[in-house]
C-alpha cells in the first residue's frame, strides 16, 4: 500500500482541488448550513461520513456488477441511488440522535442526495480507476475539505452578524464576496504544491 499517494490524495482533495473552493460545486448547501458553526459542524460530520461510504460502496458496486456486466453507462443512476439510500439512512439516525440538530439542517440534509460534491467523487474515482483504498482516501479528503470550508465560512459570518456592514452588503452579497476572497487563498495551495515539484524536479536534474 503506497500510504504516500494516500497522503497526496487526501491532502489534494482537501485542500489543493478544494471541490467549494477550487472547483466551486455544493454551494448552495454550502451557503445554506454555514450561517451557524452548529449547524455546520454537525452537516460536516454528517456529509464526511456518506461521502467515504458512498465512495467506498459505488467503488465495489462499479468493479463487481457494473463492470462485469458491462452497465457502466448506468453507473450516474446506480450512483444516486447508493447515495440516496445512504442519506435516508442519515436522515433517520439523525432524527433519533440529534433531533434539534436535524431541525436546524432542514432541507438541506435531504439535498445530499443531489449534491453534485458527493456524487462526484464516485464518479471520479470511476473515472481514474482509484484502488478501494484510493476511493476511500479521495473520498474522505472531499469530505473534510468539504468540511473545513463550511467552518470557516461559519467562524466568518458569524461575526459578520455582529459587524457594521453597508446595507446593500448585508446578507447574501458579503457571504459572497467572503467565499470569493477565500477562494482566491485556496488557489495559493496550487501554486505552493506546483513550486514544491519544481524544485523537486530541479534536485532530481
Amino acid at each position: 500500500m503506497d500510504f504516500n499517494k494516500l497522503f497526496q490524495l487526501i491532502i489534494a482533495a482537501s485542500l489543493i482541488n478544494n471541490f467549494v473552493f477550487t472547483r466551486f460545486l455544493g454551494l448552495c448547501i454550502f451557503f445554506g448550513v454555514s450561517k451557524k458553526m452548529e449547524t455546520a459542524v454537525g452537516m460536516s460530520i454528517t456529509f464526511t461520513a456518506v461521502m467515504v461510504v458512498s465512495a467506498a460502496l459505488s467503488w465495489v458496486v462499479f468493479q463487481y456488477i457494473m463492470v462485469p456486466l458491462d452497465i457502466t453507462f448506468l453507473k450516474i443512476i446506480v450512483f444516486i441511488g447508493i447515495i440516496a439510500a445512504l442519506v435516508q439512512s442519515a436522515d433517520t439516525i439523525m432524527k433519533k440522535v440529534s433531533p434539534s440538530l436535524y431541525y436546524k439542517l432542514g432541507i438541506y440534509l435531504a439535498l445530499i442526495t443531489t449534491n453534485c460534491i458527493i456524487l462526484a467523487v464516485p464518479l471520479i474515482n470511476a473515472g481514474e480507476s482509484y484502488t478501494f483504498i484510493e476511493s476511500m482516501a479521495f473520498g474522505l479528503g472531499s469530505g473534510l475539505g468539504f468540511a473545513l470550508a463550511l467552518v470557516i465560512m461559519a467562524s466568518i459570518r458569524e461575526k459578520l452578524e455582529v459587524a457594521d456592514i453597508p446595507a446593500p452588503f448585508k446578507g447574501m452579497p458579503i457571504s459572497f464576496i467572503v467565499a470569493g476572497l477565500i477562494a482566491l487563498a485556496f488557489t495559493g495551495f496550487s501554486g505552493l504544491i506546483t513550486l514544491y515539484e519544481l524544485r523537486a524536479i530541479s534536485r532530481w536534474l
